[in-house]
C-alpha cells in the first residue's frame, strides 16, 4: 500500500519524535496521514477534561479518517517513538483513487480494518477481566508487528504503565500487577530493569492465558 501511494499521489514526508503532534482535535481536515515507521497514539479528552488514549497506530496505518465526515479531526495524533509520517492531501487522494482502482480498494480495506479494530477493542474492554486485557494488549502489539513482517518475539512498549491503563480502562497498579503475573507464569519475560522491553516466548501462550483467565467469567455468565 505504501508503494502504491508513492507511485500515484504526491506525498509529504515528515520525521517525528516521541511527543510530536501530527494533528490536533478540532483542527480543520484537509489531509490523511500514513505511518511509514514508528508508533503513534490517538488521544481524546474525556468529559472531565482528562486525556484518553483511544487508539494505537503502526506502520501502514492511516491517521485522520475520522475527519472525513466532520470536516475536522476528532482527536490528537501523537508520536510515541521516532518515526516517519506521510501526509496526503485528501482531494488529491480521491482524484488518484478514481484513476487507480487498487488505491480505492486499499482505502476501503483500511477503513474496514479500523472498524474491526474498534469493535475488538470495545469487546475486550466490556468482556475481559483485567489480566486478560493486558495479555490481549500484548498479543495485539505482537500480531501487529508480525503482520508487518517484523519480529514479534520481543517488543518495546513505548507507552508508560499509566498510558496502557488509560487505554485499557485500568489503573496503573492493575497493569503492573497483570504484567507481573504474566512474568511469573513465564508467559512474558522482562529483558531489562526498565521493564519496557518484553520478550514473548510464544504468542500462543498469551492466547492460552487470555482464554484461561476469561473462562471463569464466561462460566458465571452462562449460569445467569
Amino acid at each position: 500500500m505504501l508503494q502504491l501511494l508513492e507511485a500515484t499521489v504526491p506525498i509529504q514526508r515528515r520525521i517525528v519524535r516521541a511527543g510530536d503532534t501530527v494533528f490536533q482535535v478540532g483542527q480543520s481536515f484537509g489531509s490523511l496521514y500514513v505511518v511509514n515507521s514508528g508508533f503513534f497514539k490517538m488521544v481524546n479528552l474525556s468529559n472531565e477534561g482528562r486525556e484518553q488514549v483511544v487508539g494505537l497506530q503502526f506502520k501502514g496505518d492511516w491517521l485522520g479518517m475520522d475527519g472525513i465526515a466532520a470536516g475536522h479531526y476528532g482527536c490528537d495524533a501523537v508520536a510515541i517513538d521516532t518515526g516517519e509520517i506521510w501526509s496526503v492531501r485528501y482531494d488529491a487522494l480521491m482524484q488518484a483513487a478514481l484513476r487507480t482502482p487498487a488505491l480505492l480498494t486499499a482505502l476501503h480495506e483500511a477503513m474496514s480494518r479500523e472498524l474491526v479494530r474498534d469493535h475488538d477493542s470495545l469487546l475486550s474492554l466490556c468482556t475481559l477481566p483485567a489480566d486478560a486485557r493486558v495479555a490481549g494488549f500484548l498479543r495485539y502489539w505482537a500480531d501487529a508487528l508480525e503482520q508487518r513482517g517484523l519480529r514479534n518475539d520481543q517488543i518495546t512498549l513505548f507507552m508508560t504503565r499509566a498510558e496502557i491503563g488509560n487505554y485499557l480502562g485500568m489503573t496503573l497498579e492493575s497493569v503492573s500487577r497483570a504484567l507481573t503475573k504474566l512474568a511469573r507464569g513465564d508467559v512474558i519475560r522482562f529483558i531489562e530493569k526498565g521493564r519496557r522491553d518484553i520478550q514473548i516466548p510464544t504468542v500462543e501462550a498469551l492466547t492460552r492465558f487470555i482464554q484461561h483467565t476469561a473462562a471463569p467469567l464466561e462460566r458465571a455468565a452462562a449460569l445467569h
